[in-house]
């Protein structure tokens, strides 16, 4: 099986000088970058290290997403935020779940094994929202297989074909829990594996949580009358 790794970025230069030196690159069929626009020299910074830089033609995280599969020549794609929160090691992690046949590979920070940053708070905002998203989609949409406990962590592998028949929305930030929901509803083979993830070590997400809320729960709106299955 050929995978690709596309790393998605958006004015990420620090964590790109923390975590692309440490990329497992020989181990992938090709390893390619999808940029949102950055304008702090992280396009600059992957360019000197050999590393080709696409830039997605429309705004968004599913736009990101779709376009690193328009760009992949690969049976399956791995993508990775090089943020310095999650070691670059896990990316070894992917292939022998693509060859037990899995087509939707997500790095879990919320199953056994895995850690997320708010795991040494008392207060876990982020963790239960998305604990809570996930209980929801399982019993709405999932009828066999893994339910799937990270459902808005975006590091993830897929293979091209199953992302394909998902046929995600090409705007918005909807992508994680779109894959999964769909995964659900047309029965693709699914499964996490632990990772453990630390405190951003500078700057802040992109994703803020109510702004992001609100538009999840447009989304699962939408999906809830969506008719193919």
């Amino acid at each position: 099986m050929k995978i690709s790794l596309c790393l998605l970025v958006w004015n990420e230069l620090e964590g790109c000088k923390i975590d692309v030196p440490r990329l497992p690159v020989g181990q992938f069929h090709e390893v390619y970058a999808v940029d949102g626009g950055s304008t702090d020299g992280t396009v600059e910074y992957l360019e000197s290290k050999g590393i080709p830089v696409y830039q997605q033609p429309k705004k968004g995280l599913n736009a990101a997403y779709i376009h690193s599969v328009e760009k992949s020549t690969g049976d399956a794609v791995v993508v990775f935020f090089p943020k310095g929160t999650i070691c670059p090691s896990t990316l070894l992690d992917f292939e022998p779940h693509f060859k037990a046949g899995y087509e939707l590979v997500v790095a879990s920070r919320n199953i056994e094994g895995g850690r997320n940053e708010e795991d040494s708070a008392l207060f876990k905002p982020r963790k239960w929202g998305v604990l809570g998203l996930a209980t929801f989609a399982a019993l709405i949409w999932r009828r066999e297989g893994h339910a799937i406990k990270d459902v808005l962590h975006g590091y993830k592998g897929f293979s091209v074909s199953g992302f394909k028949r998902m046929n995600p929305v090409d705007h918005g930030l909807s992508i994680d829990i779109e894959m999964v929901i769909r995964s659900y509803r047309l029965r693709i083979k699914r499964c996490e594996f632990p990772v453990h993830e630390v405190a951003r070590p500078f700057g802040e997400s992109n994703f803020k949580i109510l702004p992001t809320a609100k538009r999840l729960l447009k989304y699962l709106w939408w999906e809830m009358r969506r008719r193919d299955s």
